[in-house]
């Protein structure tokens, strides 16, 4: 617990508590070192032990206007958990070393550092990262959250790493063509629809963020591209910007901030 009441505590995942101090893993006891994100879905912590570096990850437990919230940190959980399955073989993914409590997951700590704003990073790294996305497409995965500069990391020798898969979509969910929970309420030729719209979106974000931080390495049609957002991506837009705004409006009154502090600049480094 924090000393003294928590203003606002119900915007985090874990409400007034923080990352726990200490865990047991397979490999034995794990110290908290530093919690690098605790917003409203998940708290996100660095923790060391025998085997070294693990991140831990906890969806949200705590509930909202009296209304419980841990069935969406046990779902969110479980969803992230079968994409690592699916692609914990994948160069650029961290090993996922198994589920922690009833709404925590656990994997390894790349050592890096999240993709910073005009940082160059070198000539293989953009066609790297284009290599994973088209190895997840292959297995029915689109990311989702690229468009977030944080979430690709560039670890000690220039590679593109990808975190974060609490968004990641994957039809069927299942696999081998089985869809599970919801995914049966919904029409097979929706889901694919849906599958390829946000794949199309993770190929114009690689090309964005390519554009934005080694442009010479595009093509003038690939520069093009960059610069030509799908109608998925401005229906997305246009659905959830207003949602974006009084978000903002809300953390702005509550606590001063507009956004929710992010995994970038020298604080992070």
């Amino acid at each position: 617990m924090v000393d003294g009441p928590l203003r606002h505590a119900w915007l985090r995942a874990l409400g007034p508590d923080e990352m726990p101090e200490r865990i047991t893993l397979a490999g034995g006891e794990y110290r908290h070192v530093r919690t690098f994100k605790h917003d409203f879905f998940a708290a996100t912590g660095l923790y060391e032990g025998p085997s070294g570096r693990v991140i831990l990850k906890l969806g949200r437990v705590a509930s909202v206007l009296g209304l419980p919230m841990g069935w969406l940190g046990r779902c969110l959980a479980a969803r992230e958990q079968a994409i690592y399955r699916a692609v914990d073989d994948l160069p650029g993914v961290p090993r996922y070393l198994g589920r922690w409590g009833q709404t925590g997951l656990v994997h390894v700590y790349v050592e890096g550092h999240p993709l910073q704003p005009n940082e160059r990073v070198d000539d293989k790294f953009f066609p790297r990262l284009a290599r994973l996305l088209a190895q997840m497409h292959g297995r029915g995965i689109a990311y989702v959250d690229l468009e977030k500069r944080e979430n690709i990391l560039v670890d000690a020798e220039g590679h593109p790493w990808l975190i974060d898969f609490q968004i990641s979509w994957r039809w069927p969910a299942g696999g081998n063509g089985r869809r599970q929970g919801l995914q049966r309420l919904i029409p097979a030729e929706l889901g694919r629809c849906l599958l390829t719209a946000l794949q199309e979106g993770d190929r114009y974000h690689v090309l964005k963020h390519c554009r934005r931080h080694r442009p010479d390495g595009l093509t003038p049609e690939q520069l093009e591209a960059s610069h030509r957002r799908s109608r998925y991506i401005d229906l997305h837009r246009w659905l959830f910007r207003p949602f974006t705004l009084v978000r903002r409006r809300i953390l702005k009154r509550l606590t001063g901030r507009s956004r929710s502090p992010k995994q970038q600049g020298p604080e992070f480094l």
